[in-house]
């Protein structure tokens, strides 16, 4: 009898998890964008992308186009540039005169298909990239015989010189030492095909920032990612030949349009990008590799279409959350996001192979920017906030929801960036200031040193060279610590070896202990306070409260990650080290308070010189620090902060990349946390609902799009040591069905129906125990 019934509970498993796969497909696939219009500009498009590729596609009178995008393809200037425009026309146009128009994003295949009805007859264009491989294909298919003419369109076939504001691309932002120029690509016919490629000048905006920050000295032993620099890709197709080149204008850009055709009209043509990036001085191993990189993209492609579907298949699988989804109801707040937060995921989703991080300021999918604001006649090239620049503060708001949805794969750009600038960060430190550790500054190159213009070009000349000269990034160290506590939460929650890691980690931490036992020691005879505690002194507070005192986001932050690195496996650090660590952890100052109207607040530091942004930083220790939170001591102080802290209330929004949402969903605040985040996640305005922005930043604005999916994770679950809060703060009249990760290769899947929990899935099945229901 018992062996019956663990078969037929056995059987019962198999079914609920094949009901709730199939459930799963199908509320991904009623997120799918669909359009059945044409649009009026690249801003109308739509995002496809896999492996570390990006497309902006739409159809604009009666033609396909699409932008190509693709990770670390910085030019000299640190501009991240798109790699050229592609334009497909059929003849005859079965778009000019078809009854019906539709494109689609296929969200859970991971392509998108444009069609239309032209005379009865049915054509349609599938878009699919390769994840595994640096393709992108193209296949037509209809009922009538056409021809094919595919345009490799580019506004790089001259040098250009881009001026004023247009710097803001690149890291001279409004400092340009000179002319800044973007050298010309260099694109021919090749192989009957369309080869191009840019190859990056031999002086870069390194070889200025490395001379600006006097570190000549040691400049053979800088990284470098600039140097020999070459990436570019071919248009092929199948049985499509060398036409001819014409020129034109796009927006704002004239370009020139090197142009292939079909040798023949057919029912099915076939069109594809190959691309390729290295560090090479020769050309022609380039083109070698371009070679090998196209024969296993080509030989390939179908298998790897099965495996690029399989991949989208299994994205979707370990992670979602759905909310009223029982019908597609675009005119419903809260359908919008659930919705958007899927397709924003989706957006990440295609930067898993990335040579460097998703950047915040529109990641790969940027247009042109005179859409977003008219003023900005520029290329396509431009985003604000600089290509190769990475603002800290802002790129761990797209990274750390990704914790919760389980897509440890996609951290792995971030993490490697950071490892790829430690060399530099630490040389850093021996140079100024003759001390250990990673000097990590905010507005931060790709090769690891402060963005050249923020660390400013009018200096005094005895000020210190390790500094930024910048009233709004001056001793702004402690960003790095957020991806530290990123890193060691994939052991976590993943039980990833970190092994790699930690050298990064305890050379973050070094730099606090011995920075600021060196500032100490100028100041005075002492190394510590009187209670025998770092000072940290000047610090900062975000980029608001600066030339602060112990301020109390790098206070919690240096504590957490402290503790996080002790609690780690005895294997992770030798007994010395441990006790090192256990030692500086015990020199980490209290955080400070102060009170409005009678109520105890967190204060942003213990003393501070000005206001200079709008952050609030005192809340900092409950996100992502985690010290105050549910069924923690103190909380009642940190809703205090929230409620009453006049900054806090005089800072409060949902715009880009603010966090008040996810203090709110931390603190149990039901209402302003949903307030907040649907404000965040609700249609952009724009055709594509989840193209948010410019906010503080630039279009689509990924910061933005993060710190919402953020909230949304943490309305739905919480987590305290092995404690996992169910719906801490959800407003309980939506219905919602969410499969989220926790610590210790946890997942957590629920359904809450018309107020109740209709069911509960958590594996492994023993840690059900360790879940809080709610009230």
């Amino acid at each position: 009898m018992n062996i019956r019934l663990l078969k037929f509970k056995a059987v019962l498993l198999v079914l609920f998890t094949l009901l709730t796969l199939q459930r799963s497909s199908a509320q991904i696939s009623s997120y799918n964008p669909v359009w059945t219009s044409q649009s009026r500009n690249s801003l109308e498009s739509m995002p496809l992308g896999g492996g570390d590729i990006g497309l902006n596609v739409w159809c604009e009178n009666d033609q396909i186009y699409f932008y190509i995008a693709r990770s670390g393809t910085f030019d000299e200037n640190n501009s991240l540039l798109k790699l050229g425009r592609v334009k497909l026309s059929l003849s005859p146009n079965p778009f000019s005169n078809g009854t019906s128009f539709k494109q689609e994003l296929h969200l859970n295949e991971g392509y998108m298909s444009i069609s239309t009805v032209s005379n009865g007859m049915t054509t349609e264009v599938k878009l699919w990239v390769d994840v595994f491989n640096p393709a992108v294909h193209v296949e037509v298919k209809s009922q009538q015989e056409l021809s094919a003419q595919a345009s490799y369109e580019s506004w790089r076939y001259t040098d250009r010189v881009p001026k004023g504001k247009e710097n803001n691309q690149n890291s001279y932002k409004w400092a340009p030492q000179g002319e800044v120029k973007t050298w010309k690509d260099q694109v021919a016919f090749e192989k009957n095909g369309v080869e191009f490629y840019h190859q990056n000048q031999p002086n870069t905006v390194f070889d200025v920032t490395v001379k600006q920050q006097r570190l000549d000295s040691v400049k053979n032993k800088l990284f470098n990612p600039l140097k020999n620099l070459v990436f570019g890709g071919r248009l092929l197709g199948d049985n499509f030949i060398a036409a001819d080149t014409s020129a034109g204008t796009y927006i704002n850009t004239p370009f020139k349009s090197w142009v292939l055709k079909s040798k023949a009209a057919s029912k099915k043509h076939q069109l594809h990008l190959v691309l390729q990036t290295q560090h090479t001085a020769s050309i022609s191993d380039w083109k070698r590799n371009l070679d090998l990189t196209a024969f296993n993209a080509l030989k390939q492609q179908k298998e790897s279409e099965k495996r690029t579907i399989q991949w989208w298949n299994d994205y979707w699988k370990r992670s979602f959350i759905n909310i009223n989804s029982t019908k597609a109801d675009p005119n419903s707040l809260a359908w919008q996001v659930g919705r958007n937060y899927q397709l924003m995921r989706y957006m990440l989703g295609c930067n898993v192979s990335g040579s460097y991080p998703t950047k915040f300021n529109g990641g790969l999918f940027t247009a042109d920017p005179s859409l977003t604001d008219t003023t900005l006649k520029f290329t396509p090239d431009f985003r604000n906030w600089g290509g190769g620049t990475h603002t800290a503060q802002n790129q761990r708001l797209v990274y750390w929801p990704m914790l919760k949805s389980g897509d440890f794969d996609l951290m792995k750009p971030q993490f490697n960036f950071y490892l790829s600038l430690l060399k530099n960060a630490e040389i850093r430190s021996q140079v100024y200031w003759k001390h250990n550790g990673a000097s990590f500054t905010e507005q931060l190159e790709n090769f690891g040193l402060p963005n050249p213009a923020e660390y400013n070009w009018k200096r005094p000349a005895s000020f210190d060279p390790g500094l930024e000269y910048n009233a709004w990034l001056e001793y702004e160290w402690d960003t790095v610590l957020e991806f530290c506590l990123m890193m060691l939460e994939t052991q976590r929650y993943n039980g990833t070896d970190i092994k790699t890691y930690i050298p990064f980690i305890e050379s973050c931490l070094t730099f606090f202990n011995e920075h600021y036992q060196y500032r100490s020691r100028n100041r005075g005879n002492k190394a510590l306070d009187g209670e025998g505690h770092l000072v940290i002194y000047p610090g900062s507070g975000a980029e608001t409260y600066k030339m602060a005192y112990n301020p109390s986001s790098t206070i919690s932050g240096l504590r957490i990650v402290l503790t996080r690195l002790l609690q780690l496996p005895e294997s992770y650090l030798t007994e010395e080290r441990r006790k090192e660590w256990e030692l500086m952890l015990k020199k980490i100052p209290a955080i400070s308070f102060r009170e409005f109207d009678g109520h105890p607040t967190i204060s942003p530091a213990k003393v501070w010189e000005r206001v200079n942004n709008t952050e609030s930083p005192q809340l900092y220790p409950v996100f992502p620090w985690g010290i105050y939170g549910l069924g923690k001591p103190g909380l009642d102080t940190a809703i205090n902060t929230f409620k009453y802290d006049k900054d806090v209330l005089k800072f409060r929004s949902h715009i880009g990349w603010k966090q008040d949402n996810i203090f709110a969903a931390r603190l149990g605040l039901t209402e302003d946390a949903w307030n907040l985040t649907s404000q965040k996640l609700k249609d952009s305005g724009r055709r594509f609902p989840a193209f948010w922005g410019p906010g503080f930043d630039w279009v689509p604005d990924h910061n933005w799009g993060g710190s919402g999916m953020i909230g949304l994770q943490e309305m739905l679950l919480q987590v305290d040591g092995e404690k996992i809060y169910l719906l801490p703060a959800w407003p309980k009249e939506n219905n919602v069905h969410f499969k989220l990760s926790a610590p210790y290769k946890t997942t957590v899947e629920a359904s809450w129906k018309d107020g109740k929990l209709e069911f509960l899935k958590v594996l492994p099945a023993e840690r059900k125990k360790d879940v809080i229901l709610p009230k």
